[in-house]
């Protein structure tokens, strides 16, 4: 066996009565991956933000390369060569690639800071790993996916020698991934110690050698890779066993819901090119049509344009027959629902409550509003408890800060609000009723990005059930698992523009991967176009 480089022993951390971490004890060896899994709000994050000196865990200790580990202080985590990659960013916007990456490296009293040995090093670090960027772009024009790879860069950048990746492939494509995983390879067969979170039970059982799982803060589970399967994981992680969605075709395919007939857009204020490019696509009543691509390539802006708050420059854009409004709010009215890519900074107000979040896309409605600006408060309380038992919401209840649930609850919140309207329907002081129906078309970005297995096969589920009720659903996802699993139709978009929507049944993985790279393949033979 190979010497421990990093042990954790019976760390405990508590919120008020709230137990995230129930005396758990972990070893890591020299030159191993062990596979971190667990459900949203099981205590993953909060065992490695004690680890690298986010937290201080109210009892237990830590010991890395055999030394205690002083709490508290990530300074100390770094120096001891333990690096860590977050799932949500912890990058400055404003500050370019390479500030963000040195930041913190070299000593203040330094009066000439040297750039041009770290961009050298730097570039260096990107092109052995596999991990291109430029170094004078500012982080806020990056796409999500090249975020990611900067994250991954400050870790290496700084000589990590235990390295935490939380969900690492998240944004990438296939041949990325593989790329990824064989530079992990070769980093722990010469000594470099992997944490690996994920919630993609395939990529563990691929890079791991061990798997631990937690579960309601405790540690539930431990063991060999090589001796567990796909299954037997799900069920240690949810408790019970987890059925994912059973891919069928539409039911009934309607009229169309919305048209863009070569749209564009402008590239956004800060230089980012994150825009489309003559896009043509059709939403169809009752079909879900998935879109994959790498993140930058112009997915934002297509949510972003069908959600309201990104204009076309060129071409037309029709929803129900009318011209689609720059504006969430009428959009919002008309019957959009909007699942966004981020929820943590767009999908909910983090220090307003649950209940005020759940009707935060309505409070136009006359059911949630007097004259537009004094709320009801009794009936978007009722809503909230609606949406709560219906979506199984679950966290300190509804006065407490959105930002308090996990990932998955956030992400159920959101759905919740968006699929499910209000049962009343009051006159509006124009004497027009408010159309309180289920949404016309839902626009899901990143519908279940770091959720886990369980939050992922109720969203999908969900996703599903609103396809067959009579939605058009337009799902935008990174997930080659997802799209193939969701998308009644597949297309697959970069550098702006957007191939053609073509039935799920015609693509294969390799194809859509190719075409997620720029390239093009031919469809599956003898599928149906």
């Amino acid at each position: 066996m190979n010497p421990t480089v990093l042990r954790l022993q019976g760390i405990t951390k508590r919120f008020g009565p709230l137990v995230a971490n129930d005396a758990i004890s972990l070893d890591l060896q020299a030159g191993e991956v062990l596979a971190l899994l667990g459900e949203n709000g099981a205590g993953k994050s909060t065992l490695m933000s004690i680890l690298f000196g986010h937290y201080v865990a109210d009892e237990g200790r830590i010991e890395v390369f055999g030394s205690p580990l002083p709490p508290g202080n990530p300074k100390a985590a770094l120096a001891a060569g333990v690096g860590m990659v977050h799932q949500h960013f912890t990058l400055a916007d404003n500050l370019s690639v390479l500030d963000n990456v040195t930041m913190g490296t070299e000593p203040l009293w330094r009066p000439v800071s040297r750039r041009a040995a770290a961009r050298a090093r730097l570039l260096e670090v990107a092109q052995r790993f596999g991990l291109p960027v430029q170094p004078d772009a500012t982080i806020g024009s990056l796409s999500v996916g090249e975020r990611q790879r900067v994250e991954i860069l400050k870790a290496l950048y700084r000589g990590a020698r235990i390295l935490i990746l939380d969900e690492p492939t998240a944004v990438l494509t296939p041949q990325e991934s593989e790329a990824l995983f064989a530079t992990l390879a070769q980093m722990v067969a010469q000594g470099l110690s992997v944490i690996f979170i994920s919630h993609k039970l395939g990529e563990v059982l691929r890079v791991s050698q061990r798997i631990a799982v937690l579960r309601g803060g405790k540690l539930v589970a431990e063991a060999r890779t090589a001796d567990t399967t796909q299954a037997q994981l799900a069920l240690w992680m949810v408790g019970h066993a987890v059925e994912a969605p059973q891919r069928r075709p539409a039911k009934s395919v309607g009229d169309a819901v919305c048209v863009l007939d070569h749209v564009s857009t402008a590239s956004t204020k800060d230089g980012g090119q994150d825009r489309l490019r003559e896009v043509s696509l059709t939403l169809r009543a009752g079909e879900i049509t998935a879109i994959a691509g790498v993140s930058g390539n112009g997915q934002v802006a297509l949510a972003e344009l069908l959600s309201g708050t990104r204009r076309a420059v060129s071409g037309s854009a029709q929803f129900m027959g009318r011209a689609l409004p720059p504006s969430p709010a009428r959009l919002v009215q008309r019957g959009v629902a909007r699942i966004p890519e981020d929820r943590h900074a767009v999908g909910v107000v983090g220090d307003l409550p649950v209940w005020e979040n759940a009707v935060s896309e309505r409070l136009r409605s006359p059911v949630f509003s007097r004259w537009s600006f004094i709320v009801r408060r009794a009936a978007a309380r009722l809503h909230a408890r609606r949406i709560e038992k219906a979506f199984d919401v679950r966290g300190a209840g509804l006065m407490s800060p959105a930002r308090s649930l996990s990932g998955g609850n956030m992400q159920k919140l959101i759905l919740g609000r968006a699929l499910l309207a209000p049962e009343q329907v009051e006159q509006d002081t124009d004497n027009k009723k408010y159309p309180n129906r289920a949404p016309r078309l839902i626009v899901a970005h990143q519908p279940t990005w770091g959720l886990d297995i369980g939050a992922v096969a109720y969203v999908q589920q969900q996703l599903i059930a609103a396809r067959d009720a009579g939605a058009a659903v337009l799902v935008i996802s990174d997930d080659l698992d997802e799209v193939l699993a969701l998308g009644d139709r597949v297309a697959v978009m970069h550098g702006g523009h957007l191939g053609e929507a073509r039935p799920a049944t015609a693509w294969t993985r390799e194809a859509i991967g190719l075409a997620m790279a720029g390239a093009t393949a031919p469809q599956r033979p003898g599928a149906a176009a």
